[in-house]
């Protein structure tokens, strides 16, 4: 029999039973459905952690003070500012591969211009930063390395502590008290959006770090140091060769905890997606698990379908069908139900993904090969439990099928 022939005659005994085919497809759509919704949802997440993880600038290393010990009391990072200024300019000077360095202190204060006021975060930074930072102006410009060494009283101020302050008023050359402070501004940043911890790095007023520490801290010491290596490809060596001139210059001896942590963008990012995509995975995981389901639910219609049609198989194979139609008939059936169920599964998983991110704001990402992966997996459950029933279909004996009641 002509493999046309056999596919038009499964689709019949198909439609003779609508509900109990669409029932049947109901475990393959939503286990389809939720595979490509919780995928598509993961990956978006995934990839927004990325794009704020891009924020921080191009190859850059992050140098964090702390993990001290004193009277049995033990800290991580930021417990205590063990980073010095020529810390900063010993990596600069010794650690070849790393073209930029920006010393930081970090504070918070309430800031003022005429009879506005505003709380924001104030950081300490090196000329070099911006750049680092690849953080771009909108009006005005840096401070300079003079400043820095001068420890001016000069500042670039961030968008939202801008609009806040002054309003649609453009600031620059204008004076905002930090601490009764009088800095004059320099420049206005362009948005950068929240940052990888949800916090507005627009709400922010950066200052030379000089200043921070004689004018503003009072600090003798560094909260942390901000590296830019050269390239991508020598990030792992430049952070190695960092540590070790951290150790030396620190003078922690072989066996001892380090007092500072070195993180490059790469660590950062994959501690960043690390739960994503754990949760990505667990997700998806337990949605494959309706497919399986779905394949056990095709495998039981088969076998019931395979008993009501007893008769008719037996009449087909007086008729001159083989076996082997027979098996491919019940086959294509199985397969039938599972594709047709994975495609509406793909459609629904997309409707509900893009529903998820309208609603709560998520993006989405569901990549091809997971759209493809999906359907091809639905149609390999169809085989899979469909090929018993249909094997059990082939075998039965067409004399004893025709005298079936």
């Amino acid at each position: 029999m002509k493999l046309t022939a056999t596919f038009r005659i499964a689709l019949r005994a198909l439609k003779r039973n609508k509900m109990r085919s669409i029932l049947t497809m109901l475990g393959i759509i939503i286990g389809v459905a939720a595979v490509i919704a919780m995928v598509g949802v993961g990956n978006g997440a995934k990839s927004q952690v990325e794009a704020q993880i891009a924020t921080l600038g191009k190859n850059m290393i992050l140098i964090f003070s702390g993990s001290m010990t004193s009277g049995g009391a033990k800290g991580g990072w930021g417990a205590a500012g063990t980073m010095k200024v020529e810390d900063a300019v010993s990596i600069v000077r010794e650690v070849p591969g790393v073209t930029m360095v920006s010393p930081e202190i970090r504070s918070g204060a309430q800031v003022a211009a005429g009879n506005q006021n505003w709380f924001t975060s104030i950081l300490g930074e090196g000329p070099d930063y911006f750049d680092m930072r690849q953080w771009e102006f909108s009006s005005g410009s840096s401070f300079t390395e003079q400043d820095t060494r001068s420890a001016n009283k000069v500042a670039v101020i961030g968008k939202t502590t801008a609009t806040q302050i002054f309003g649609e008023e453009d600031p620059v050359g204008q004076i905002i008290r930090v601490r009764n402070v009088p800095f004059k501004i320099t420049g206005v940043l362009k948005s950068k959006g929240l940052s990888l911890m949800g916090s507005d790095q627009d709400d922010v007023l950066v200052v030379p770090y000089t200043t921070a520490m004689k004018r503003l801290t009072g600090a003798t010491s560094l909260r942390g140091i901000n590296v830019q290596a050269a390239s991508d490809d020598i990030m792992n060596r430049v952070q190695d060769q960092i540590g070790a001139l951290l150790r030396q210059r620190h003078n922690i001896r072989p066996g001892h905890d380090d007092d500072f942590t070195v993180r490059g963008q790469q660590d950062i990012a994959e501690m960043a997606t690390a739960q994503s995509k754990t949760m990505t995975i667990l997700l998806g995981a337990i949605a494959s698990v309706s497919l399986i389901v779905g394949g056990i639910g095709i495998m039981n219609i088969m076998l019931v379908s395979v008993t009501e049609r007893t008769r008719e198989i037996g009449i087909r194979m007086a008729v001159g069908a083989h076996g082997w139609d027979i098996l491919l008939q019940f086959l294509i059936e199985a397969v039938t139900l599972s594709s047709l169920g994975g495609l509406i599964g793909i459609a629904i998983g997309f409707g509900t993904a893009q529903s998820i991110s309208h609603f709560v704001g998520w993006p989405i990402m569901v990549p091809p090969m997971y759209v493809i992966g999906s359907f091809f997996f639905s149609a390999a459950v169809g085989v899979f439990f469909g090929l018993y029933p249909a094997k059990k279909a082939a075998a039965l004996d067409p004399i004893d099928a025709l005298r079936y009641e």
